[in-house]
């Protein structure tokens, strides 16, 4: 067995519940699982929250043997009743992928001016970067995006892939959960970087709307080091390019920038888009070399970015995955922290969200304060 076709265990992310996010990227108004009602379910409700509408054909025992063709028609039928879609995407799953149903001879059943799109996938892909092409492929033809931009996605996918098996979820045949380290403990250390003057990087390199929540860490560290008068010592790097991605994508994009601006949080240079996160190294890498900088505090993806980019810093790093933070420990971050429950807690919203961390960080800037005012008394 080669190194990427080691035995993984421990769950991962599936490709029904990749294709649906796509979908929501693409501003796609009503998806329909065609499989049993409880495929995806978490995913599937979380993403109605988000400007998705998910319907499931409610495939059972019976379907199984003779088909679900009729429910997935009347599924569509009733899409178009409650909530007129201009577009609907029928989204495969592994019970009627395993039972050879043909989405595509669904095309045209819809009524004119609904468009619909047809996505083969099921959750038996080693990758779930595999449910994200699923959707764009037929979207492409349909118009929704370039070739240009498949192709640039393609790319992207590939490398998000590499990176999950150099150092995220595909690294290890088992990884166990944990919470990483305690959060007041590591922002007493970086507390004390900030007042003994050191140059920090803040580096946001997060993935599409995760952002919402991991910039509010940054915006953190740069107001605990205003409070201080520090505030010169931070330079801030973000993958927030408003110009790249998907719809849904370019619209985080700006709304984090707006966040930045309205909390006077300085971004000194863009590194990439909300999608490019396991591709922004290089580009950071090379920004940082016009800088000395003693430690950084790297949210989002901080696995995705080169080691060799960090030589001499002390790392601050918060991911959302309990299971990254021993691939996160292996490459030397010296403190890791997990925001656990951050995706739920960022779906269907278009401003900053705040963070455990990063209010772990202003509470144990202001008791240090306090302490002071007491002490000077």
């Amino acid at each position: 067995m080669t190194e990427n076709e080691k035995l993984i265990i421990h769950p991962r992310p599936s490709s029904i519940v990749a294709s649906l996010y796509t979908l929501r990227d693409l501003n796609v108004d009503v998806a329909i699982l065609h499989g049993p009602p409880g495929c995806s379910f978490k995913h599937a409700r979380l993403l109605e929250e988000d400007r998705l509408r998910v319907l499931t054909s409610a495939m059972d025992e019976n379907d199984f043997v003779f088909g679900g063709k009729e429910k997935l028609e009347r599924t569509i039928d009733k899409a178009v009743e409650l909530f007129h879609p201009k577009t609907i995407a029928l989204v495969g799953t592994c019970t009627s992928m395993i039972i050879g149903e043909e989405l595509t001879d669904l095309v045209s059943y819809a009524p004119d001016g609904v468009d619909i799109l047809c996505v083969e996938t099921h959750a038996g892909y080693a990758n779930n970067t595999d449910g994200v092409i699923s959707v764009l492929e037929p979207a492409t033809e349909a118009g929704m995006l370039t070739p240009e931009e498949l192709e640039r996605q393609r790319r992207l996918l590939a490398e998000a892939t590499n990176v999950e098996i150099r150092h995220g979820a595909a690294s290890k045949g088992y990884l166990e959960p944990s919470r990483g380290d305690l959060k007041y403990k590591a922002a007493g250390r970086l507390l004390e970087l900030i007042r003994g003057g050191k140059k920090i990087a803040g580096v946001l390199n997060a993935k599409k709307e995760t952002a919402y929540m991991f910039a509010d860490e940054i915006i953190a560290l740069y107001e605990t080091a205003k409070l201080f008068g520090m505030e010169k010592n931070i330079t801030v790097f973000s993958n927030t390019d408003e110009s790249l991605g998907l719809p849904r994508v370019k619209e985080h994009a700006i709304n984090v920038m707006k966040g930045f601006e309205e909390k006077g949080v300085p971004v000194h240079e863009i590194i990439g888009g909300l999608d490019e996160y396991a591709v922004t190294g290089d580009k950071l890498k090379a920004l940082f070399g016009k800088y000395a900088f003693d430690a950084a505090v790297i949210a989002g993806v901080p696995h995705a970015l080169p080691m060799d980019a960090f030589l001499g810093m002390e790392l601050f790093s918060i991911t959302n995955g309990p299971r990254q933070v021993l691939p996160l420990k292996e490459m030397g971050h010296h403190h890791v922290m997990v925001e656990i429950d951050l995706h739920p807690q960022t779906l269907g919203v278009s401003s900053i969200v705040s963070s455990e961390f990063g209010d772990t960080l202003r509470a144990v800037a202001a008791d240090g304060i306090q302490k002071e005012m007491v002490g000077g008394k």
